[in-house]
């Protein structure tokens, strides 16, 4: 099988599991894309790319204040880049309005930089604003563009080596048990701590 959106290669799985045949390529394979979907799902975020146009809300800016909205600034998800920018000035759900480059600006300005994503789009015109839409709640911007992070950090893609060396060696451990040793048994631990501190940097915290 094909690796999809996969945070590491079969060969470095191989390299580090000091593999040389490929009897059991497709059990890594298997393992390497259910360990980059396990990295998503504890992190809250994905490290590929995808091209998407995705209708967006304006957030609240004051948990004690809920309608205290900044319609200048939109927070978003991970976003590489903008294609079209459009917003729903009327509230009909048509997004009839189109933003050029002049009327925003991605932030946080140093994400090129630091080869991360950026997480809000600032309206630089001060004749646009992104629209804040109520009765009853809608959407009022969409964005067509490139979802994710530029690229997969390297300690994310570490991280994916360790996990998915772990998952495979789950096939030779019924129950999670390895084996027996002097002192008991020898098993798969539940939670890796390294792959854990190597991802938890990464983690998004919301508040519920």
């Amino acid at each position: 099988m094909a690796i999809t959106n996969g945070y590491c290669t079969l060969a470095e799985v191989k390299s580090a599991a000091r593999i040389s045949d490929s009897t059991d390529d497709t059990l890594l394979e298997n393992c390497i894309e259910a360990a980059s979907r396990r990295i998503d799902g504890y992190v809250g975020r994905f490290f590929y790319q995808n091209t998407a146009t995705i209708k967006l809300y304006l957030t609240d800016t004051s948990i004690i204040t809920p309608t205290s909205y900044n319609s200048y600034v939109l927070p978003t998800d991970d976003l590489v880049s903008i294609t079209t920018l459009k917003t729903d000035d009327a509230g009909d759900s048509t997004f009839s309005t189109t933003w050029t480059n002049a009327d925003y600006r991605l932030e946080p300005l140093n994400s090129v930089a630091l080869g991360r994503p950026f997480r809000k789009v600032i309206a630089t015109n001060t004749g646009k604003s992104f629209p804040v839409i109520v009765a009853p709640p809608m959407p009022g911007v969409q964005i067509e563009g490139v979802w994710g992070w530029p690229a997969v950090p390297d300690d994310i893609r570490e991280a994916c080596v360790l996990m998915s060396l772990r998952l495979f060696s789950r096939y030779n451990a019924p129950l999670g048990v390895l084996g027996f040793g002097e002192i008991g048994t020898v098993s798969v631990r539940a939670v890796d701590p390294d792959i854990r501190d190597i991802l938890n940097p990464y983690r998004l915290v919301g508040l519920a």
